[in-house]
C-alpha cells in the first residue's frame, strides 16, 4: 500500500475479542487508512480477524454516541455532559436516600471487559453505592467456571487454560476457537496454533452438538446430546478409576479429595451414561484412554459447557480430568498463566489463601445465592418487577444489553420501563439504553489507552502490553474514567461539582495503604504525574510478579518500561505454578468441593430422562460478539447470519424448507422467526439460532443492524431455567416448538 503523505503509524491491542490482537493502525489527516496485524507484537505475531479491520467502521459509526442524551417527555434529545450530571443528581441521590443502596441496580457487559477505564472505575462505582444488585454478563456465560475455579484453587479467576504450543492432545468440548479466537482462553491465531500441533504429530477432538467451523479442522467430531456433557465427563472420570488409569504425577502431594471423586462418579460406567450423552461407551472409554497415556495432552470446556444446566459439573469435571491424568500445570497440559498486573492469584502470600465463599447473600425474590458478588442476569426483571424493601427502583447499566442477550427479553424490557430512573454509559442507543433516562456516550477505543486487565490471567503465552491513544479525544468528549468518577462522586454524596481528580487521589491513596503498609506515602509519590487508569496500572505493575516493586527488584517492569515497547513484551511460555498460584485454605487443590459433589446426585436424577423432540442451542460467527457488532458494515456485510441451523432428516419431519422461516416458541409462550438453512453439520434432534440478534425494537438507533435485524434467540428461552450452583443462565439444550412460519 502506497504511504499517505503525514501518515502516521500507531500500534494498539484490539479490543473486540478475547484475542488481543495487536493491531498496526495508520492515521493520516486524523482518519484511519488502514489496519492489519502488528507482526511485531509478541502474542499475536501479525494475526487478525475482521473484528479488527471493523475498528474504523467502529470509530466512524454515525449512529455511535458523541453527546449524552437526556430523555425528555419520552424522547431522547442532547444534552451537555453538565446538564447530564445534574439530571443524575437530581433523581439519583432520592432514591438511595428513600430506599437505600439496594434501590440501585447495575448491569454490566461484556465490553466493559476490554476497556480498562471501565472495568478499574466500574469497581469504585460499585463500591461507592454499595449494592448487592449486582448483575453482569457473567451468569450468561461464565459463571459456572468461575465458580469451579474458586472452590478448586482458591480464586474465581484462576483458570488453567490449554498450553496449545507444547500439547499432544486437545479435547474440546462446547468451545469454538475459530469462530472465538478463544474465550476464557486469550488465543489468537488459534487455527495456526492447531495446525502447528497437528503438524508435530498432535490431535484435536472436537465433542459439540454442531459441526463448527472448530470440528471441521479437528482429527474427529463428536456429536453430543445438548446437556449431556456431565454425562460424557463422569463417564471419562469413571474410566479412569476403573481401568487403574489415574495418574497425577508431581501433583499426588498437592491433591485433597481423590477418593471422594471416585466415590461420586461409581455408578456413571460408560455402558450407563452412554445414551444420555448420545455417545458410544466404547468412545468415552477411548477418549479417557487416549487423554490418560498421552505424555502432553489437555481438555477444554467453553461456553456450551457453561449455559446448560450442568454448568458448574461440567466446568469442575474438566479440571478434574486434567488433574486425574497428571496434565494439569503440567506442559503441554492445561496451566496457568502469570499475568504482570491486576492478577489476584499473584498478590499476598503464595500457595495458601481464604479460598471462596457462596451464597453470602441471596436474590431477595427467588433466593438464588450470590456468587463472585453477583446476583444471576436471570433474576433481574423479577427484582424491578416486585414491590417490597429492596425492589430494583434505579439501574446504572455499563456496556450491557441484557434486553437481546438475556432470557426473556421481552419482560426484561417491560421491567426497565418500570424503573424510576435509569443510566447508560454505552456507545449506542441500543435496545437497552433506549429504556434509560440519561445516555452517558463511551469513549471510541481509538481515541483511549488500555492495558487488558483480565485476558492475561487466561493467556496462552504470557505478556504485557499497552496501548496510547491512537486519536485525540473528540470535541467535548470526556475520558471514561472521569465520567465514571462523577458517577462516583453524586453516589457519595459529594455531588455533580466534585473535584473528581481530587477524589481519584484520595481513593488511590486508600488502595495503595492497603497494599504498601508503612511504605505508602513513598508509593504515593512515585506515582506522582500520573493520572487515572494509568496510574493504578504503574502500581499494579510495579506491585506485580515481574516489577521493579518501587526500586527493590531493578530492572522490573514500570509503566514506562512498557509503555516504552510499543508492540508489547513477551515475558516468556506458561511455566509451571502450582502449588504457588494456590489460594485454598488447605494450599492444596479441592478436588472434591462439597458443593458439587453433591450436585453429581442431581446429575444421576437425570440419568434416564426421555430424548426430547428438538431441543435449541446458539452459536457465533467470527464477524460477530454478541449484540454489539451488527451495526459495522464491514462485518455486517454477506450472508445472512442469523439463520435457524437444522438438520435434513428434521426439515423433512417438521416440514421445513431452505430460505423459507421457521417460528420457534418455547415455554415463555413467545415465539421468533428465523430463515432456515439445512445443513448435516447439525445434529439430528437439535436447533441453532445465533445469540445477540433482535435488532428491529423500536427506539433503537443501529442502521446497519436494522436492515437485517435477525431474531432474537433469548425472547423464547425461560428465565427460570438456571445452573443452580453458579446462577448461569441455561441458553442450550431447551426444548422448543418448532413448525413453518
Amino acid at each position: 500500500m502506497a504511504a499517505v503523505p503525514d501518515e502516521t503509524s500507531h500500534y494498539r491491542i484490539c479490543p473486540l475479542c478475547e484475542a488481543c490482537c495487536g493491531l498496526q493502525i495508520r492515521i493520516a489527516d486524523g482518519r484511519v487508512q488502514s489496519i492489519r496485524g502488528d507482526e511485531a507484537d509478541p502474542f499475536s505475531i501479525g494475526y487478525i480477524c475482521p473484528k479488527g479491520v471493523a475498528l474504523k467502521d467502529l470509530h466512524e459509526d454515525p449512529d455511535r454516541l458523541r453527546t449524552p442524551l437526556i430523555k425528555r417527555d419520552g424522547r431522547f434529545v442532547p444534552a451537555s455532559w453538565e446538564d447530564a450530571y445534574a439530571e443524575i443528581e437530581r433523581r439519583l441521590p432520592p432514591i438511595l436516600a428513600a430506599h437505600g443502596k439496594d434501590a440501585v441496580g447495575f448491569t454490566l457487559g461484556n465490553p466493559s471487559s476490554h476497556k480498562y477505564s471501565l472495568i478499574l472505575y466500574t469497581a469504585r462505582l460499585l463500591k461507592a453505592v454499595g449494592s448487592k444488585n449486582i448483575f453482569s454478563a457473567s451468569t450468561l456465560d461464565q459463571m459456572p467456571k468461575q465458580l469451579s475455579n474458586g472452590l478448586m484453587f482458591g480464586h474465581w479467576l484462576t483458570l488453567p487454560v490449554p498450553d496449545i504450543e507444547r500439547c499432544g492432545f486437545l479435547l474440546m468440548l462446547g468451545a469454538n476457537p475459530m469462530a472465538s479466537n478463544g474465550s476464557l482462553w486469550t488465543v489468537p491465531d488459534f487455527r495456526g496454533k492447531a495446525k502447528a500441533m497437528r503438524a508435530r504429530g498432535g490431535k484435536l477432538v472436537v465433542i459439540d452438538p454442531r459441526r463448527t467451523e472448530t470440528a471441521a479442522i479437528a482429527d474427529e467430531h463428536h456429536f453430543i446430546r445438548p446437556g449431556g456433557d456431565a454425562f460424557l465427563l463422569l463417564g471419562m472420570v469413571h474410566t479412569l478409576f476403573d481401568e487403574n488409569l489415574v495418574k497425577l504425577g508431581r501433583l499426588a502431594e498437592h491433591v485433597n479429595g481423590i477418593d471422594d471423586v471416585q466415590a461420586a462418579v461409581k455408578d456413571f460406567a460408560p455402558e450407563r451414561v452412554a445414551a444420555r450423552c448420545g455417545i458410544a461407551a466404547e468412545t468415552i472409554r477411548d477418549l479417557a484412554r487416549t487423554l490418560a497415556r498421552t505424555e502432553r495432552a489437555a481438555v477444554y470446556g467453553r461456553i456450551g459447557t457453561c449455559v446448560q444446566e450442568f454448568g458448574t459439573l461440567n466446568s469442575w469435571l474438566v479440571d478434574v480430568l486434567n488433574v486425574l491424568t497428571g496434565h494439569l500445570d503440567q506442559e503441554g497440559g492445561a496451566m496457568f498463566a502469570k499475568a504482570a498486573a491486576f492478577a489476584p492469584n499473584t498478590i499476598g502470600r503464595p500457595g495458601t489463601g481464604r479460598g471462596v465463599i457462596t451464597g453470602r447473600w441471596t436474590s431477595r425474590v427467588s433466593g438464588k445465592p450470590e456468587v463472585y458478588g453477583e446476583i444471576p442476569m436471570n433474576c433481574l426483571a423479577e427484582e424491578i418487577e416486585t414491590p417490597g424493601p429492596g425492589q430494583v427502583k434505579a439501574l446504572i447499566s455499563i456496556a450491557s444489553n441484557p434486553v437481546l442477550s438475556a432470557p426473556n427479553g421481552p419482560r426484561l424490557a417491560a421491567a426497565l420501563d418500570s424503573l424510576e430512573f435509569m443510566v447508560s454509559m454505552d456507545i449506542y442507543l441500543n435496545e437497552t439504553s433506549r429504556h434509560a433516562d440519561v445516555i452517558l456516550p463511551g469513549v471510541s477505543p481509538l481515541e483511549d489507552s488500555h492495558y487488558d486487565v483480565p485476558f492475561p490471567m487466561f493467556s496462552v503465552r504470557n505478556h504485557a502490553r499497552y496501548s496510547a491513544p491512537v486519536l485525540p479525544l473528540s470535541d467535548g468528549q470526556v475520558p471514561e474514567w472521569q465520567t465514571m468518577m462523577k458517577l462516583v462522586a453524586i453516589a457519595r454524596g459529594l455531588g455533580a461539582e466534585a473535584d473528581v481528580l481530587a477524589l481519584d487521589d484520595e481513593l488511590l491513596a486508600d488502595d495503595v495503604r492497603k497494599q504498601a503498609g508503612p511504605h505508602a506515602d513513598a508509593v504515593v509519590a512515585a506515582l506522582a504525574g500520573r493520572r487515572g487508569p494509568e496510574r493504578l496500572l504503574d502500581l499494579a505493575l510495579r506491585m506485580g510478579p515481574y516489577g521493579d516493586g518501587f526500586g527493590t527488584r531493578p530492572g522490573g517492569l514500570t509503566f514506562e518500561r512498557v509503555k516504552a515497547a510499543p508492540s508489547g513484551l513477551d515475558l516468556g511460555p506458561l511455566q509451571p505454578r502450582i502449588p504457588e498460584v494456590l489460594r485454598t485454605p488447605s494450599g492444596k487443590i479441592e478436588l472434591a468441593p462439597p458443593l458439587v459433589i453433591a450436585d453429581v446426585a442431581r446429575a444421576a436424577a437425570r440419568l434416564d430422562r426421555p430424548v426430547d423432540d428438538i431441543v435449541i442451542i446458539g452459536r457465533r460467527h467470527v464477524r460477530s460478539n454478541n449484540s454489539w457488532m451488527h451495526n459495522l458494515p464491514l462485518l455486517a456485510k454477506g450472508p445472512n447470519r442469523c439463520t435457524a441451523l437444522v438438520h435434513p432428516a428434521d426439515a423433512q419431519r417438521l416440514g421445513l424448507h431452505a430460505g423459507a422461516f421457521a417460528r420457534i416458541s418455547g415455554r415463555t409462550g413467545r415465539h421468533i422467526e428465523a430463515e432456515v438453512e439445512v445443513s448435516d453439520e447439525m445434529m439430528p434432534g437439535v436447533i441453532s439460532v445465533p445469540h445477540g440478534w433482535g435488532h428491529d425494537l423500536p427506539g433503537a438507533q443501529l442502521g446497519v443492524a436494522a436492515e437485517r435485524p435477525g431474531a432474537n434467540l433469548n425472547a423464547v428461552l425461560d428465565d427460570a431455567l438456571t445452573d443452580p450452583l453458579s446462577g448461569n443462565a441455561v441458553l442450550g439444550g431447551v426444548v422448543v416448538r418448532v413448525v413453518p412460519a
